[in-house]
């Protein structure tokens, strides 16, 4: 089920919540005033489903809530909406959160276990106990609208700021949202800042009076090296057939219908 998850883990690790979005190169207009984009609320269910179909391998995002496994990555268990692990500090943190104001949830046992395995792929003290309670817990709505809360403080909320001081579209935020979550946030060569700083090289952001298309061509480009560079060999349909895809097709405003293919399945949003 998890397609990407061992790659999500891997990019994230420790600088998870450290995004600060670098400074735009000169001053943009107010984002205030600006179109919602992805923030859309039918937009950002789109958004979600897409990145389901590469993450998970459907457009259900929802059923991924109570997903946990070890995926063989080194980053200890992959778990939930969005590939927190437990070898990478992220569930941790959402656990701690839900916790505070949930404190006899299901997962508060395996605090102290979390903490010492984190930045580890041990399962010493989750074992056997961890994956059903992460499962049962994921049945209960506010542990649910808690996992949609670290994503959305993670990756989405940022990457739709960011992409609107660039100036982007819907699916220019869309694209610097699966950076993010693929590559996590950070300013190292194959992270998110990274990428976006090698796209600008290449060409100007709209806010800095250059064409979206040659901005967006260019960090997708950006984004295939560093995915190659981090991970030799991965399928990169997810760039190739999906996101160049609605890019090559003029659909600046991420409109459906929408068809692509990840990972040699085809989607469709009518």
């Amino acid at each position: 089920m998890k397609r990407a998850a061992a790659l999500v883990c891997a990019a994230v690790a420790s600088t998870v919540y450290l995004f600060a979005p670098a400074q735009p190169a000169r001053p943009t207009t107010d984002v205030q005033a600006s179109p919602p984009g992805l923030a859309a609320p039918t937009q950002k269910e789109l958004a979600q489903k897409i990145v389901a179909s590469a993450e998970n391998g459907t457009l259900d995002w929802r059923s991924a809530y109570g997903y946990v496994e070890d995926i063989g990555d080194g980053q200890g268990y992959t778990a939930g909406l969005i590939g927190f692990c437990t070898g990478t500090h992220d569930l941790l943190t959402l656990v701690e959160r839900y916790t505070r104001d949930h404190p006899g949830n299901a997962l508060a046992r395996y605090l102290p276990a979390l903490r010492r395995v984190d930045g580890t792929a041990s399962h010493a003290g989750l074992d056997p106990g961890f994956p059903a309670a992460w499962r049962a817990e994921s049945r209960v709505p506010a542990f649910r609208a808690a996992q949609d809360v670290e994503r959305d403080r993670v990756y989405f909320a940022p990457a739709v700021h960011r992409g609107r001081v660039d100036g982007l579209g819907a699916l220019g935020q869309f694209i610097y949202y699966d950076a993010l979550v693929f590559h996590g946030p950070g300013s190292g060569p194959t992270s998110f800042d990274g990428i976006r700083a090698r796209a600008m090289r290449q060409a100007r952001t709209p806010a800095q009076g250059g064409k979206e298309t040659d901005y967006l061509d260019a960090f997708l480009d950006a984004r295939r090296r560093a995915m190659l560079t981090r991970h030799p060999g991965v399928d990169t349909s997810r760039v190739d057939t999906t996101q160049r895809r609605f890019l090559n097709e003029g659909n600046l405003g991420l409109r459906p219908p929408l068809r692509w293919q990840v990972y040699g399945e085809t989607y469709r949003v009518p």
